[in-house]
């Protein structure tokens, strides 16, 4: 997926975590509703000022913004798993039982 999708949706999930709206975003970052709009549909990168400035309002580091590996799309995902599981034969059982958890 275009990395620029990838850190929108990331900045999106983490202002829905802090409960906030995007609005309220924008505005304590001091840039239009439409600016950040554009930055989180992944239309356009932040600026490096805008982007720290959108982690201090949001309490988070660029560690965590760039943590967007579970934004992949479904066929990238099951590649990554299969890679995985390849690599750690041996943990087979164990991630299917998780799997299975989460969908019983």
């Amino acid at each position: 997926m275009d990395k620029k999708k990838l850190l929108g949706r990331r900045i999106k999930e983490l202002i829905k975590q802090k409960d906030f709206s995007q609005e309220k975003i924008a505005e304590l970052v001091g840039i239009e509703p439409t600016a950040l709009s554009n930055i989180v549909t992944g239309r356009n990168y932040p600026l490096m000022s805008t982007l720290e400035k959108i982690l201090q309002v949001l309490g988070v580091d660029f560690s965590d913004v760039f943590n967007f590996e579970h934004q992949n799309d479904n066929k990238d995902l099951q590649a990554e798993i299969e890679q995985i599981l390849n690599n750690n034969p041996e943990r087979m059982k164990d991630f299917y039982k998780i799997a299975k958890a989460l969908v019983d």
